[in-house]
């Protein structure tokens, strides 16, 4: 079915994926089995945001506390992303995806490291939807490294501001994202984008992951378009502001 465009559709959307145990789980299925429906998803997803005309899409794949989880569901949660980038990478290219990873590759086997960085490398030309995948990322984290190439880089302290940090951040040359969407009814940021996520807004659904189409989607964009962002700024100024 096709779904009306909103007025006003976010440049950058994120998305914490949550939720895929608990689907699995109410369904009597294992948690293997969530994980791959939650990967399934992501396909649909992909393709809404294209054609929604959104330009920029992170998603939280893997954090760097997921490391604490089940050996067996960790090496599971490798498996499938290595499966995605073998069975999707020739189609999301087609399709004009360039897809970038944030995050950290050490702890990540090196195999996988190595198809990690032949997606980005093939796709990096492609510019219809930038498909930022956080896995091994954690938001603190992310902080931390980028002063840490500040400091190696030996910038004085009195150039570092705003600005500087956020060049250094693993979206540096991105903007930050407008909406940040979290499934599964969690009220928690769970580290992700604490940086980049100041003034998004957010949107939290109780949808699961896997059950989180392009029905709920549009949900998300029809409540964003609901929302006044101020920036700081009172609504009279941000009235002036129109006119100017």
């Amino acid at each position: 079915m096709t779904l009306p465009v909103p007025e006003r559709v976010p440049r950058h959307i994120a998305i914490i994926m949550d939720g895929n145990g608990r689907w699995a789980k109410a369904r009597g299925l294992p948690r293997a089995e969530g994980h791959r429906q939650g990967t399934e998803n992501l396909r649909r997803i992909i393709r809404a945001c294209v054609e929604f005309g959104v330009e920029i899409l992170t998603i939280y794949a893997f954090s760097t506390e997921n490391w604490r989880r089940p050996p067996l569901e960790v090496r599971l949660l490798m498996t499938i992303l290595e499966t995605v980038i073998d069975r999707e990478l020739r189609e999301l290219n087609e399709n004009g995806v360039q897809i970038r990873h944030i995050g950290r590759l050490d702890q990540i086997a090196p195999a996988l490291q190595k198809k990690i960085q032949y997606a980005c490398d093939f796709t990096k030309n492609n510019h219809r939807l930038i498909l930022n995948v956080a896995f091994n990322y954690g938001g603190r984290d992310e902080i931390v490294q980028a002063v840490k190439r500040i400091v190696r880089e030996g910038i004085p302290v009195e150039q570092i501001n705003e600005d500087l940090l956020n060049r250094y951040m693993y979206t540096g040359d991105l903007p930050d994202p407008d909406l940040i969407i979290r499934t599964s009814g969690e009220l928690r940021i769970s580290n992700f984008l604490i940086w980049q996520g100041a003034y998004a807004e957010y949107y939290v659904t109780p949808t699961y992951w896997p059950d989180f189409n392009k029905d709920e989607l549009h949900k998300a964009l029809e409540e964003y378009n609901h929302r006044k962002r101020r920036f700081g700024k009172t609504d009279e100024q941000l009235s002036e502001d129109e006119f100017k």
